[in-house]
């Protein structure tokens, strides 16, 4: 498995929010976690993001693109509503050879990307298939509202899949959907029920809407649930796992999920104090930095667990493959 991810340069203080709407660092700190978030620049688009988090997983494994069969894009901000935002990055990193498709499953995406991406690669018709979380999510953020403004940033991560000799893959999985959540986090407008209009642009209908305390609710108990049961089913205890990499929503749902699943505190990998919440992004970019900063090993077992809008949730039981030291 090849990672790789990219954030943007622009940093996006607690101390800058506090100039723009009716905030504070300690008030943000304190409920969430977040200390700063990464701006990409205006006039570019997610892609951007996904095709360099993809060079640099390509890089690490020592792999051209064109050798790629396919490229999953888990994201809720496409670069435009046709073509898909894959499309653009596979002709920015001329993946010339592969096919591939954008995937909606809000901060459940790169998870939900991941097990799809698992089951080309067990199906046996393809070899090597590359799963990308991305988002600007900075475009759909109302800067004037405090209740979100403070949560994301923009983000890309990148792993590239391939048949494992060595037992180390994807071991269980676990999805859900429940759209009775729908109406606690959503953008009204954009869409084809309400396509964009000036009344839906003047009445802020184009930013994300949340209800956070019900979403925070959910977002505990369906984690820690869903990744309970796989820890059960394959008869592993909580000492068994080197880390949980959950979504990076909020460090409050992260510390809760781990203590319902009895994990120590350096069994949470968490870096979300640095990029806020970048929807799909959140798990690749930890997953990359983790071995950048070399603490997997061969053989190490892992969780990955997220939730998100729909509501969709789930977790992935793993066991990591690959020697970073050997690729660096």
């Amino acid at each position: 498995m090849g990672v790789g991810h990219f954030v943007p340069d622009k940093r996006l203080s607690n101390e800058d929010l506090e100039k723009m709407v009716d905030t504070s660092d300690e008030w943000i700190t304190s409920r969430t976690g977040i200390r700063e978030r990464r701006i990409l620049e205006a006039g570019q688009g997610t892609s951007h993001m996904a095709a360099r988090a993809a060079e640099k997983a390509l890089e690490q494994r020592g792999m051209a693109a064109s050798e790629l069969d396919l490229i999953i894009l888990a994201t809720v901000t496409p670069d435009m509503p046709v073509p898909s935002a894959v499309s653009l990055v596979q002709k920015a990193i001329n993946a010339e050879n592969c096919w591939g498709f954008d995937l909606n499953g809000g901060c459940s995406g790169f998870i939900y990307a991941l097990v799809t991406g698992a089951q080309f690669i067990d199906a046996g018709t393809h070899k090597k298939v590359m799963v990308i979380g991305a988002d600007k999510m900075s475009s759909i953020i109302d800067y004037e509202d405090r209740d979100t403004c403070v949560l994301f940033g923009d983000g890309a991560g990148a792993v590239i899949l391939e048949p494992s000799e060595d037992h180390a893959c994807i071991i269980d999985a676990e999805l859900h959907l429940d759209g009775d959540g729908a109406q606690y986090l959503h953008i009204e407008a954009g869409g084809s029920r309400t396509p964009a209009s000036r009344e839906t642009v003047e009445q802020k209908k184009h930013y994300v809407c949340q209800d956070g305390r019900t979403v925070f609710r959910h977002a505990v108990t369906c984690m820690a649930d869903v990744s309970k049961r796989l820890l059960d089913r394959n008869h592993l205890c909580p000492e068994d796992i080197k880390f949980l990499i959950p979504h990076q929503a909020n460090l409050r749902i992260i510390n809760a999920v781990s203590k319902r699943l009895n994990l120590k505190p350096d069994q949470v990998i968490t870096n979300i104090e640095k990029y806020g919440n970048t929807t799909a992004a959140t798990i690749p970019i930890a997953m990359s930095e983790a071995c950048q900063q070399g603490v997997l090993a061969p053989g190490d077992w892992l969780l990955l667990s997220a939730f998100g809008a729909g509501f969709t949730w789930g977790s992935i039981l793993m066991k990591w493959g690959m020697d970073y030291s050997e690729m660096s």
